[in-house]
Parts: structure tokens; C-alpha cells; sequence
């Protein structure tokens, strides 16, 4: 049991609140922290907001959580950790809350469980050409068909994945395809051909993975160097009848190169993040038969938010009884990761 329990302020869009912490998760905050499960503070300035502020040693964060910025931090003077319930924190945790040593942790490896499910789930079915074959089959109807003709070249034996970006999923996705009969290839810059073997990969180029792959997934951060890092020429790469996966961030692929290669039919995708967020009305992505388009729900959705509420109650509780974070975050980490 912890020696005390904490002061937890929740901050989130208040919608949110109930849907990440469920019963039992509600009741271990609880046992483990001082909260106030009714105020939930997505604006600082909000009315009982800035006493709770001021007294909080912890903040519980989650979507919609506002920017921890110099001025919030000057009205939160016994603020000593932020657990957020979610991924990334890069634009949760500013420079203010570094300078001042407040401790950090993340659910990240919570919220990447799902995404690495999703990806295998349609590793799989895109070298099954399931999308295809759905729209097909329910074109032709009760018609006979020799599906094994038209689609002698579909299945998952010996087929050639590549994961791009060595991150906590794309080592996820690798460790869950490993036991499938598939060749797997890995581009990250930061990984020796060492590292990748024991993952269960052969290290390559990422050009060389663009060429020889039968499904390219990518699993990188989003940073300067990683922006629309698949271009044209690493697209035109790609083998015909190739499928591209991108659960990452919408800005590692060019749009409108993208779009091309889909448009012609060359290429299949299966795109859950876009540049931007929300594609407009007439994006050509909606309608493609070769496109399987998902607004962004790879990562936890519905009961999966339990889990990341669950983590983060955690360490709160560790927090509580004096124990470190299982899951900190670093602020030198922040330069390689989401």
C-alpha cells in the first residue's frame, strides 16, 4: 500500500474522463490517490480549476489535456510529475516542466498494443486481398467464379514485409508476424544488423525494403528528417500490386504522390493517419476499391482506453508508494521518438 496518496488533478477533455477510467480503474485512483473524479480540467482558467492547480502534485493528462506551458506551471507550485494516460508528449510537456524536473510518464506502450494489432490484422488480409475479393465477390453475386485464377498471386506464404522504424510498435508488429511464414525486413537508422536479427529481421535500406516488399508498414516518428520520407521515387520503388500501411503519422508519406499511385491503381494502401487530419470531402481515397481509409482509430479505441487508464493508475500508484515510473520519459528520448 502507498505510504500516502497524492493530490491528482485529471486533465482531459471531459468527455474523456469516464471513458478512460472505468469502474475498477476509478476505485485503484482512489485507493492510491486524493482525486476529484468530477473536475476535470481541460482549460486551467475554468471555475474551481486553479485551487485544484495549485494543489495538485500530480497531474493525470489525457486528449485534450492543454500545453504544460511556463504559465501553468507558475499557478501549480507543487507539481512534481505529469502521467499521461495516452502516446506521444511532445506537445503535452513543454521546456517549462524539464527546466523544473517534473517527472514524466508516458501509456505509450499501452496505446501501441492496439496499433500493432491493427497492423498485422491487415498485413494479413491485404496479402489476402480480402478488400478486393470482398468487392468482387459481392459484384458477381451467386455467379460462379474461379477465384483461385483470378487470384493466384494473393496469400501470406513466403511473402516479404517491411517494417519501417524500429519504434515500440514496429518491434511489436515483428515480434507478433514472427511466428507466420513470412520474410521480414527492418529500415531504422539507429538499429545494427545485430539487432534486427534478434528482433527477428534482416536490416536493410529503406530503398532496398521500397523494392522487395510485398506490404511496407511504417512505424517511425514523425520528425524533420522523416517528412514525407516515402516520396515519389521511394513510392515508383514499390512493386506492382504493393501495399502500403501507415498507422504513424500522416506526414511521413508525400499526399499527392500517394494519391497517384492509388488513383492508377498500381499500388494498395491501408491509411489510418493523413496529412491532413481530416482528408476533405473530395479526396479520391474514400472511394478506391485498392484504399482501405480509417480515421485514425489504429491506437486505442473504445474498452482499449482501459488500458491505458490502467497503466497510468499504476504508476501513479508507484509514485505514491515512492517507487520510479516503469514507463518515464526522458527528455533526450524526446529527440528520436513520437
Amino acid at each position: 500500500m502507498p505510504v500516502r496518496r497524492p493530490r491528482i488533478l485529471l486533465s482531459m477533455a471531459p468527455a474523456l474522463g469516464p471513458r478512460l477510467l472505468d469502474g475498477p480503474t476509478a476505485r485503484r485512483l482512489h485507493d492510491v490517490a486524493e482525486v476529484d473524479l468530477d473536475l476535470i480540467a481541460d482549460d486551467f482558467t475554468g471555475p474551481g480549476v486553479a485551487r485544484a492547480l495549485a494543489e495538485a502534485e500530480v497531474l493525470l493528462t489525457f486528449w485534450g489535456a492543454p500545453a504544460l506551458d511556463a504559465r501553468v506551471l507558475a499557478a501549480a507550485p507543487r507539481l512534481k510529475a505529469v502521467v499521461h494516460a495516452a502516446g506521444s508528449v511532445k506537445w503535452l510537456v513543454t521546456d517549462a516542466c524539464w527546466d523544473r524536473g517534473v517527472l514524466v510518464s508516458t501509456a505509450a506502450r499501452a496505446n501501441s498494443l492496439p496499433v500493432a494489432e491493427y497492423t498485422v490484422a491487415m498485413v494479413l488480409l491485404s496479402n489476402k486481398r480480402v478488400l478486393q475479393l470482398r468487392e468482387e465477390y459481392r459484384s458477381v453475386r451467386g455467379r460462379q467464379h474461379d477465384w483461385h485464377q483470378r487470384y493466384a498471386h494473393a496469400g501470406n506464404y513466403h511473402r516479404t514485409v517491411g517494417i519501417v522504424g524500429a519504434s515500440r510498435i514496429g518491434r511489436r508488429v515483428i515480434e507478433l508476424l514472427r511466428p507466420y511464414d513470412l520474410g521480414l525486413v527492418l529500415h531504422d537508422p539507429y538499429v545494427s544488423e545485430a539487432e534486427a536479427a534478434g528482433l527477428g529481421a534482416r536490416r536493410v535500406g529503406l530503398d532496398e525494403l521500397c523494392a522487395t516488399s510485398d506490404v511496407v508498414s511504417l512505424h517511425a516518428p514523425e520528425l524533420p528528417e522523416t517528412r514525407s520520407m516515402m516520396d515519389r521515387r521511394r513510392l515508383a520503388l514499390m512493386r506492382d500490386g504493393a501495399t502500403l500501411i501507415n498507422t504513424a503519422r500522416g506526414s511521413l508519406v508525400d499526399a499527392a504522390a500517394v494519391t497517384q499511385e492509388l488513383v492508377s491503381g498500381r499500388l494498395h494502401a491501408v491509411i489510418d493517419v493523413t496529412e491532413p487530419e481530416v482528408l476533405p470531402a473530395d479526396s479520391p481515397l474514400y472511394d478506391l476499391p485498392n484504399v482501405l481509409l480509417t480515421p485514425h482509430i489504429a491506437g486505442s479505441l473504445g474498452n482499449e482506453l482501459h488500458r491505458m487508464g490502467g497503466s497510468a493508475v499504476e504508476e501513479i500508484a508507484r509514485y505514491a508508494a515512492g517507487l520510479p515510473f516503469v514507463h518515464g520519459v526522458r527528455r533526450e528520448e524526446l529527440r528520436r521518438t513520437a
